[in-house]
């Protein structure tokens, strides 16, 4: 009787082991797609902010014309994009676009001090700069989600399940190499 016993036990302990290792799996890839969601509401704090942001620099800023243009572009581009986790490539490289536009025209804005000085832009600025600040936030725990998703595809037990199920390892969020190197403000005075 004590070893049935014995032998029910150590399959509960088992079952525990199995399932805890398969929940986990699932709340890693559940967490790397709440990351990624986190990322989409900032992004999208951002893209509601650029048409208040261009409305005013276009009163000041006719020689920019191009830029706003593009910027505009971009961003009908990226939130006509179905937000789902399927789309994370394309969507982050038009974003990655869009930040790098964005970083000219706020270059540009310094040639032009009455833009410069009104309290407008330098509001929408300074919530600009906030946004990109939780951006930042949100991109950090995407990664932290991604880390902590591959790592639960790739250590033993848990990647058994991750295997029957599917679920891959995810790539980090990555900065575009541009974006490493220092800015060079002449570079878009001479475009």
């Amino acid at each position: 009787m004590s070893l049935k016993l014995i032998l029910i036990g150590l399959i509960l302990i088992v079952s525990v082991i199995l399932y805890s290792a398969y929940a986990s799996v699932i709340q890693k890839k559940n967490k790397v797609k709440e990351a990624f969601s986190s990322i989409n509401v900032q992004l999208k704090k951002r893209y509601d902010l650029i048409p208040n942001i261009l409305t005013i620099a276009q009163k000041f800023m006719e020689h920019e014309r191009g830029l706003l243009e593009d910027l505009t572009k971009l961003r009908t581009e990226v939130l006509s994009l179905p937000n789902n986790y399927e789309n994370i490539e394309r969507k982050l490289d038009l974003d990655n676009q869009i930040k790098n536009k964005m970083q000219q025209l706020l270059v540009s804005v310094e040639n032009y001090p009455q833009l410069k000085s009104d309290t407008t832009m330098v509001t929408a600025m300074q919530t600009y700069n906030e946004v990109e600040e939780h951006i930042a936030a949100a991109r950090r725990f995407f990664n932290s989600a991604v880390n902590d998703l591959n790592n639960a595809v790739e250590i033993f037990p848990s990647s058994l399940f991750a295997k029957k199920l599917g679920i891959s390892t995810q790539e980090f969020f990555k900065v575009d190499e541009a974006e490493t190197k220092p800015i060079n403000a002449s570079d878009f005075f001479n475009k």
